[in-house]
């Protein structure tokens, strides 16, 4: 029977990835049920033929660029385990900045927030289990994605997220009842070369691509969020790195006001919001 060090030898030296030991760790560990550090404290451990047959099966798929989290159908997000599937986005690190940003602006007791385009419920999970005084309204244009979603809300037994099939703001209506709109939209470009690397043409691509200057989905988010948000309420947008200018631009033409771009970790503009002017007159 092969072991631990010797599986995790062969999988690192074929795994075309910036870490592939990394990979070979996770996926091994995950088939184990063990955490990573008993690979290290155990590593002339034996497997069992069948551990080691579906260990080649989850590397092959590896090899081929499927990502690590669709092979687990799990990624962690601000500490919770989020369900994933093909049929959502993978969370990503960088939206934890979006987050952040929604419990820094929003309202310290009852606030209604809106979550544009959810895929896995990632940003509303995050702030429904932080807020439980929010009232999250979760959308999304995939009815996959939304079971995918309220599948990962209950959980974490959350009950106070709220699931609507819509897209963007069809099925919201233009009365201002959001004190937040969050959104992590599509925001790549059409034929961006990323979008044959690092694991993405297996993710769908309706949740990635956004037009010829990835910004066809912002436009909209943009425009209609003023009709939705109470007085002084705020949109938050993720999008590119290098769409920092456009997308100020975009929200100031809708009469946002105090907008401002927020980086990343790495220093990358990653987040631009604008508020709805506080002596706005509600309908």
């Amino acid at each position: 029977m092969p072991r631990i060090d010797q599986l995790l030898r062969d999988a690192a030296a074929r795994i075309p990835s910036d870490n592939p030991r990394l990979d070979a760790e996770i996926l091994l560990a995950h088939l184990l049920g063990k955490p990573r550090s008993f690979l290290y404290a155990w590593p002339a451990h034996e497997t069992d033929a069948a551990t080691a047959t579906t260990f080649e099966t989850l590397l092959q798929r590896r090899i081929a660029g499927e990502p690590v989290a669709y092979l687990l159908g799990e990624r962690e997000f601000w500490s919770l385990p989020l369900t994933v599937t093909p049929e959502v986005l993978i969370p990503r690190p960088e939206t934890e900045r979006l987050v952040e940003l929604a419990l820094t602006l929003g309202p310290a007791g009852a606030a209604d927030v809106l979550d544009l385009g959810t895929g896995s419920g990632a940003i509303a999970i995050a702030l429904a289990s932080e807020r439980p005084g929010w009232r999250l309204l979760a959308t999304d244009r995939s009815t996959a994605a939304l079971e995918v979603a309220h599948g990962n809300a209950s959980r974490h037994r959350l009950g106070n997220i709220g699931f609507v099939a819509t897209d963007w703001y069809a099925a919201i209506a233009a009365t201002p009842r959001f004190d937040l709109i969050v959104s992590n939209p599509p925001y790549i470009r059409a034929g961006d070369p990323h979008l044959g690397r690092d694991g993405l043409p297996y993710e769908p691509a309706d949740a990635l691509v956004a037009g010829d200057d990835g910004l066809d989905d912002i436009r909209r988010i943009a425009a209609g969020a003023a009709a939705r948000l109470r007085p002084g309420g705020w949109l938050l947008l993720e999008h590119g790195h290098d769409q920092g200018a456009a997308v100020r631009q975009l929200l100031e033409r809708a009469g946002l006001a105090d907008v401002q771009t927020s980086t990343d970790l790495a220093g990358h503009e990653r987040a631009t919001l604008g508020r709805r002017h506080s002596n706005a007159r509600t309908p």
